[in-house]
Formats: structure tokens, sequence, C-alpha cells
């Protein structure tokens, strides 16, 4: 069983998500604040039952939920969705931008919750296919099970989802942005679409003023240090999208 974490502090919602979660097949637990948060991350692995996922609400007493996620990213890679009852736009934005997979604006439905615990699995575990970069090609698995990934100085280890630095420092990443680095690696010095980077990292549809891609490309650029005035790593390609500059060399 997958098993989620739901982390919120209105105790109503953490008992009727971790009932209606085991209802559902999931093994669920619960905590109400980051402290909590962290005990039964611990506890999990301790358990030999680490946590699959976690539904992390916006606004905690002490440290928020954009702090917490922020925190995780450091060296954590589980799949983050953030709930808040303020469902604008610049908290999505926000929300996304320090590592969260996916946003649900609270009050919800817990079968769209459920919902979007499916898909973000599916998606943090799905290896997509090199395919067209225009984005009409098909979605499956990378052309290779390479276990490291090395550009530019920098060393991907494909099952941690971790980068290394030229300088040896270990850099955690959020599943969006693990999957925007994989694809700009499949196709090395090709530019890409943002349509056909939203299909491969989100598998969801899209409007043209979806910017979630651009959010993964900044975080990305943060970590690599390339930034964006001056990009000269992940560069952006004017009318089609982003192109990752480097040779990659792929390791068993």
């Amino acid at each position: 069983m997958d098993h989620i974490l739901v982390v919120d502090d209105d105790p109503n919602i953490r008992q009727l998500l971790r009932d209606y979660l085991r209802d559902m097949g999931y093994e669920a637990s619960a905590a109400s604040n980051g402290a909590q948060m962290k005990q039964a991350l611990r506890q999990a692995e301790l358990r030999q039952s680490p946590i699959d996922l976690i539904v992390l609400d916006l606004m905690l007493d002490g440290e928020d939920g954009l702090d917490l996620t922020r925190e995780l990213r450091r060296e954590n890679a589980v799949p983050i969705i953030m709930l808040s009852a303020r469902g604008g736009l610049l908290d999505r934005i926000l929300g996304l931008e320090m590592g969260a997979d996916d946003y649900l604006p609270k009050p919800f439905d817990p079968r769209e919750l459920v919902a979007k615990i499916k898909v973000v699995l599916r998606r943090t575990r799905a290896v997509p296919e090199a395919a067209n970069a225009t984005g009409t090609g098909p979605r499956g698995r990378h052309a290779d099970a390479s276990a490291f990934v090395s550009f530019a100085g920098w060393r991907l280890d494909t099952r941690m989802k971790q980068m290394l630095s030229p300088e040896g420092v270990v850099v955690s990443l959020g599943g969006s942005d693990y999957r925007t680095l994989r694809t700009l690696l499949d196709h090395p010095n090709r530019p890409l679409s943002r349509e056909y980077l939203l299909d491969q990292v989100f598998d969801k549809g899209h409007t043209p003023l979806d910017r979630s891609i651009d959010v993964c490309v900044s975080r990305l650029r943060h970590h690599l240090k390339d930034s964006a005035r001056n990009a000269a790593l992940i560069r952006t390609v004017r009318n089609e999208g982003y192109m990752l500059v480097a040779d990659v060399d792929h390791e068993a």
C-alpha cells in the first residue's frame, strides 16, 4: 500500500482524510504541524514503511506549508500536494516554486484529492520516453535506464533524484523539477516547447497561461547557479521554449 501523510492543523480534516484514505486502500498517517510531520517521516522510515506522498496544508501554526516544503526539498524528494483555503493563482505559484508537485484549494471533495494523489504518484514513478519535441510524441519510458547522468560538471542520480554539484554538494529535487531536468537531458542541445514539457512533466491539459514549467525551470536554474539573465546551461529559446546546452553522458 502507498503510505500517505496528511499534515493539517484542523483535527476534523485530519480524521476525515485519514479515514477516507484508509477506506481507499492507502496506509494513512496524520500530523498537526511541522514537528509532528518530521517525526512521522522518521518513524515511517524506521518501520520500513516510508511516506510515499505528503498532503500538506499551507496554513499551519509555526512553520507554514511553504517553509516546510522548502525545508523538505533540501533533502527529500517525497511528492507533496499542497492544500490551502486561499485558492489564488499566486498561492499556487508559490507552492510550486517551493517544490510542491500539485495544489488543491479548500474546500475540496476527498475524491478529488485521491484522484490527484493517483496522478502525482503515477507521474512521479513514470519515466517518460524520449519523444517528439513538438509535444506530439507518445509518453512512456526513457530510452535508457541510466543510474547516473552527467552534464556540465553535474551528476544526476536518477534513483535518489539528487544532483551532485561540481563542488560535491548534494541537491535534492522535487518531482516536477526532476522530471523537467530529465526531459531536458533526454534532448540536449535541442529546443523543447513549453507545451511538450508540460505534457511530459505534468501529464495534464494546459492553457497558454500555465506557467508551471517556467517555475520548474526557474528553480532548476537556481540549483544549477544558472542565472536567468545570463543563462548558459538552460537557455530560453524565443518563441519556442527551453534548451539544455551541454554534452550529456549516461552511466549504468
